[in-house]
């Protein structure tokens, strides 16, 4: 049995290093597409562009959220997933209400940065999300950087057919389409990970008040 209990540890010790190397990637790439797409997006007054280089900054923000919690205890991984479901949520709103503001601007943004951007974004996320798949059934902490990979490489296609909806209206309805489809996405992921958390964190206080329960029906 303890032979046993040495090789769990050792292959879960294993686990964990692939599990933060994972995540520092995750976070040098997500950095540098914010600093890159905030630009272009504001360059090309595209809505949906801005709204995608936000999730990458929140996105880095959860990934450095995660390295911090690495290897804690259940109960402060389910504290900081509810942080960032509840950081996730607020963007999603945010983008919402910027994007019904924008909509009675009638600017037009430029399709042709719109389309090259979300390329490059969309092979960014791509990466990220097939690196992280792995990981997609962890707990609530692990689950909500697989879920943010899953909405940023959703969003970045559909950036792509925002484009060619701009390209093919000359109107920028299609951009502003996308920019509240990726808040939707936004909201219910953060709504997601922040019930997940909520559940392990009643687990986690049960757990630790069953030995005291015990004990005291032992009179100890």
């Amino acid at each position: 049995m303890a032979g046993c209990g040495s090789c769990c540890a050792e292959t879960k010790r294993i686990e964990d290093g692939r599990w933060r190397r994972a995540l520092w990637i995750a976070l040098a790439i997500n950095a540098a597409m914010f600093a890159g797409e905030i630009v272009a997006g504001m360059a090309a007054g595209s809505r949906a562009l801005q709204a995608d280089a936000l999730d990458f900054l929140g996105d880095a923000a959860n990934y450095a959220i995660s390295l911090g919690v690495a290897g804690m205890a259940l109960r402060w991984r389910s504290r900081a997933a509810l942080l960032k479901g509840g950081a996730i949520l607020a963007f999603g709103l945010y983008v919402l209400v910027t994007t019904i503001l924008a909509a009675l601007g009638g600017t037009v943004p430029r399709a042709a940065t719109m389309g090259i951007v979300g390329i490059i974004a969309l092979v960014a996320n791509g990466g990220v999300a097939l690196m992280l798949y792995r990981f997609r059934s962890g707990d609530a902490n692990r689950r909500s950087v697989w879920i943010c990979s899953r909405n940023d490489a959703l969003g970045n296609l559909a950036v792509l057919l925002a484009a060619l909806g701009v390209v093919g209206t000359g109107t920028a309805w299609p951009d502003l389409a996308v920019a509240l489809i990726m808040a939707g996405l936004a909201i219910w992921g953060g709504v997601q990970i922040i019930v997940q958390a909520r559940g392990e964190l009643v687990s986690a206080r049960g757990s630790e008040d069953q030995p005291q329960h015990s004990l005291a029906g032992r009179g100890l």
